[in-house]
């Protein structure tokens, strides 16, 4: 893509309908924005495939500010009209990101700064989505490390942070949310600096530049105690620090698809970095297959971004990130090469998953009244479009052909996949989250995580107590002085299953928790499941109020009334250790007496309506969790009484 031009005058040629936005976030004037201060020389240097571009990856922890800090770049860069209206973190444009204000999928962006191409990767920062950071390291040469001046390094910074070390990216420092009242930026440097040794760092990568920011009001500074007014330092930073791609443009083609999208009208996109050689419209070219295969076609549309766009061009070189269209049953990880010399490059590893759910189609009597797509068939082939672009799961058989087990990351990354098959129309029954063990030397393993919470000091008893339940060893307790601890434990995965809704309650909901796989243990023994049973319904009908309130003495319930039950439904919690199968559709006797308390008002308990998330956390092995597109139920394996294996009290 050819960088804007800059007009005799020192200003920018504005493309028709762009202008700098002059809302919120500071805006650059003309000779920031393109002036000749960040001019480069055309002449590449060598291995230099083009010093015209940067590509980039914004990496963090969950929260600490990725997408509005790329919100701020993009206003300030002049991607939208000054009247134009734009949500915010709009890189975040699925509409489960945008309810839960996290990043699920990478996305590419790029802003021309002078000229300047700054071809920018937005990451994922939950360590659930690693396997997105993993695969979109491979198209930038250097990373933006933002980490909280309060919060500081978390797990996650950790992860994304060995990746980027591992891939011999040269990162900048970005301290955010400086305005934070608790912001504590010189501890925080200190501690960076302690990770990047831990971590193994080479000298160069651990000579980065710092700079402290607030991406929220769009500003960046060298000094944490002087306030910026843009975020031009943070660009001259990317500039001056992060390297030009290498590579040779007369090469032949090589392109290691990174991620993937689709369109109704062009099909299935491939996105990717050229390591080497040219491109063009065309073009005869070669897929290398994962298993090896070669196959050849020709391009038919060629694409670079621009802001949130996708800008067609004639041909594109080597350090380019595009996208081309028309490529069918291409893959992450394949290879666009050249035709006549095909070069593959080495497919892309991802740590393994973890964690496995045996996803089935819907057996439940309300089966088929909510969804449109409710058969095994239907099932096998979303979960096979789901492999195409998730590199970081895996999908088995069972020994049912209407079940599949399905293995990622953790809960999270799993419970938004069935959320997106929910919405998407399918009925589906989940169990209760497993572990992947491994046999080693004739022992089991299984995976640990590294936990890190943060609570009130009144808290840390009753946290500790629990994770003590669930094999966890303390390896780091942390004091700030400001109320709050930061307890650092080594936990088995197992551990972990269930207990995120355990912890929100005995903190009262302030407490804050963070983990991330690290590495395998010896098999930790046994650790206690649910200690509450479940109240079953004994028949199908209608819940009423008038059952509903003589069994809230039983344990707390999940429906509400009029709510349609059957056979084996859980409409509750006992408060017992033992399962009660209960007639929660039984109605009031009606007589011809009269009483003067006969028709008192039934005063009900607010029910407690559990969430995808919280119905996963709470079932037990012998349970399974029903999700249409209209409704969440939980509900026995085996629905019938009379056939279910009874729980010991």
């Amino acid at each position: 893509m050819v960088p804007r031009a800059v007009a005799d005058s020192g200003g920018p040629a504005r493309q028709p309908g762009r202008s700098s936005v002059q809302m919120q976030i500071p805006s650059w004037d003309d000779h920031f924005l393109f002036g000749p201060h960040v001019s480069v020389t055309a002449t590449a240097a060598s291995g230099v495939a083009n010093p015209r571009r940067r590509n980039i990856a914004i990496i963090a922890h969950v929260d600490h500010g990725k997408t509005t800090l790329v919100d701020a770049m993009l206003h300030q860069s002049g991607v939208f009209r000054a009247n134009e209206r734009v949500e915010e973190r709009a890189m975040d444009n699925t509409e489960l990101e945008r309810e839960r204000g996290i990043t699920i999928m990478a996305k590419n962006t790029a802003i021309h700064y002078g000229d300047l191409l700054i071809n920018i990767v937005d990451t994922p920062g939950h360590a659930d989505f690693g396997g997105e950071v993993e695969r979109t390291l491979t198209m930038v040469d250097g990373v933006l490390l933002l980490v909280d001046a309060s919060e500081g390094p978390l797990p996650q910074t950790r992860f994304v942070l060995r990746k980027a070390l591992e891939h011999g990216l040269k990162p900048i420092v970005v301290i955010n949310k400086i305005d934070r009242q608790d912001a504590r930026p010189a501890e925080v440097l200190d501690e960076i600096y302690d990770l990047f040794i831990d971590l193994d760092a080479t000298e160069d990568q651990i000579d980065f530049p710092v700079l402290y920011a607030n991406g929220k009001a769009g500003t960046a500074s060298l000094d944490a105690a002087l306030p910026g007014e843009n975020l031009r330092p943070l660009l001259d930073a990317i500039v001056e620090h992060m390297p030009p791609p290498t590579g040779d443009a007369n090469a032949p083609l090589q392109v290691l698809v990174s991620n993937l999208d689709s369109s109704e009208y062009l099909g299935r996109i491939a996105i990717g970095r050229i390591v080497n050689g040219r491109v063009a419209l065309g073009d005869e070219i070669a897929v290398s297959k994962i298993d090896g295969r070669i196959e050849r076609t020709r391009v038919t549309k060629l694409y670079t971004f621009d802001g949130l766009q996708r800008v067609e061009v004639k041909a594109a070189a080597a350090g380019d990130v595009i996208c081309l269209a028309g490529i069918d049953d291409i893959t992450i990880g394949e290879t666009i090469t050249d035709s006549e010399s095909p070069r593959p490059i080495p497919p892309l590893h991802v740590d393994e998953p973890t964690v496995s759910m045996i996803f089935g189609i819907n057996t439940s009597p309300m089966a088929g009244r909510d969804g449109k797509f409710v058969t095994s068939r239907n099932l096998k082939e979303r979960l096979a479009r789901e492999l195409i672009g998730n590199v970081s799961i895996r999908v088995q058989d069972t020994e049912s052909p209407e079940q599949m087990n399905v293995i990622g990351r953790g809960e999270l990354q799993l419970s938004i996949l069935i959320e997106m098959m929910r919405r998407e129309g399918y009925e589906i029954q989940v169990s209760r989250p497993q572990i992947v063990t491994r046999e080693v030397d004739g022992g089991i393993e299984e995976p640990v995580e590294h936990l890190v919470v943060d609570v009130a000091e009144d808290y840390q008893g009753v946290v500790i107590a629990q994770l003590g339940t669930r094999r966890a060893t303390m390896t780091k307790l942390v004091n700030h002085g400001s109320g709050r601890i930061r307890l650092e434990f080594r936990i088995p995965t197992r551990g972990l299953i269930g207990f995120r809704s355990q912890f929100l309650t005995d903190t009262r909901g302030t407490g804050i928790m963070n983990h991330l796989f690290d590495g395998w243990e010896p098999w930790h023994g046994p650790i206690a499941g649910r200690p509450t049973g479940a109240l079953v319904a004994d028949r199908s009908g209608k819940a009423t109020a008038f059952a509903i309130y003589n069994l809230q003495e039983r344990g707390e319930i999940f429906i509400e009334p009029g709510t349609q039950v059957y056979e084996g439904m859980v409409i509750g919690e006992n408060a017992r250790t033992s399962d009660m199968d209960v007639n929660v559709t039984k109605e009031k006797k009606l007589t011809n007496m009269r009483q003067s308390t006969a028709d008192d008002a039934l005063r009900l308990v607010p029910p407690r309506l559990l969430n995808l998330e919280q119905s996963i956390e709470f079932i037990n092995d012998d349970e399974l969790v029903e999700v249409t597109p209209g409704s969440i139920r939980l509900r026995k394996r085996v629905l019938a009484f009379n056939q279910r294996p009874k729980k010991d009290s």
